[in-house]
């Protein structure tokens, strides 16, 4: 019988924490969330790991790493409304932290209203705009954006003016089926 509760421990201390995941909040939420059980049975061993763990066909949770970054850059604050794309993990540590979460896998339409933070655990190779125009005003996106052997995590906010984005952090999750780079053909 493995023992979760010090893996877990063991996962903020050294994998969050030490990569300047400085908000205690987080810290917090990820020692409380018991993250096997967002992993199928035969793979709960691997929920403390340093990797992407698979917890359905091509959809992974995020290192713990890089959605303790993830999320400490949307600063997520009580009472904010969240939607949380193909990101079951990342959307009970932001609920943990007081805000209410949509959950909808990617693919699917996304609901009707604006939010103050969205979240997605899997790659895409850019950020579909139906994704940013779902933004309120502050609203931030942050994703993993990757049309390559690398990803960049990124940070998208919307202001009255327009969007803006912000480069955060390497990371390699695989690429979201249907949202892969489309290739096209030139002269």
């Amino acid at each position: 019988m493995a023992d979760f509760a010090a893996a877990r421990l063991n996962m903020v201390e050294s994998q969050v924490r030490t990569q300047d995941v400085t908000d205690v909040r987080i810290h917090d939420a990820m020692r409380k969330l018991p993250r096997e059980s967002f992993l199928p049975a035969g793979r709960t061993h691997l929920a403390y790991a340093d990797i992407e763990a698979e917890y359905a066909p091509g959809r992974v949770l995020l290192k713990p790493r890089d959605v303790g970054k993830l999320v400490q850059a949307l600063r997520p604050m009580p009472g904010e409304r969240a939607l949380a794309i193909s990101a079951p993990y990342a959307a009970a540590v932001i609920e943990e932290l007081g805000a209410s979460v949509v959950r909808i896998e990617a693919g699917e339409a996304l609901p009707a209203g604006s939010f103050d933070m969205i979240v997605c655990e899997g790659a895409v190779a850019r950020a579909p705009d139906a994704w940013t125009a779902a933004l309120a005003t502050n609203g931030r996106l942050g994703i993993v954006e990757r049309d390559g052997p690398v990803g960049q995590a990124v940070l998208y906010v919307r202001s009255s003016e327009g969007v803006g984005r912000r480069d955060l952090f390497d990371c390699f999750p695989p690429v979201l089926a249907g949202f892969e780079a489309n290739r096209g053909f030139a002269f």
